[in-house]
């Protein structure tokens, strides 16, 4: 039963962040000024399991704006690319592992 709400608050979460994210790239295309910063992030992976790792570079890719690149060799790292990187990278990979690792861990 944890699982099943912990799916769903996954889902309304994932449902937000793919309409925040169209929009942001739709203004970003449909007006004159780019605001992009684009980067590349890694994230700490190393204390969630394959399947896990999977499960997030999907959803993260399917999200508008970034995409999943590679998992290194020793599976401890998950590369992202982000046309968006405000801030820090670090604090960026920290609100990425915090949001979609977290909800990740709860539902597999």
């Amino acid at each position: 039963m944890k699982r099943l709400f912990a799916f769903a608050e996954f889902l309304l979460f994932y449902l937000k962040e793919v309409l925040v994210s169209n929009l942001r790239v739709a203004y970003d295309v449909l007006t004159p000024k780019h605001r992009m910063t684009p980067g590349i992030i890694a994230l700490n992976v190393a204390d969630m399991s394959d399947r896990q790792i999977a499960l997030m570079a999907n959803f993260i890719t399917m999200t508008p704006g970034t995409l999943g690149l590679t998992v290194s060799e020793n599976h401890d790292k998950l590369y992202i690319h982000s046309m968006y990187l405000d801030g820090e990278v670090e604090e960026i990979a920290d609100q990425l592992l915090n949001d979609y690792g977290k909800r990740v861990r709860r539902v597999v």
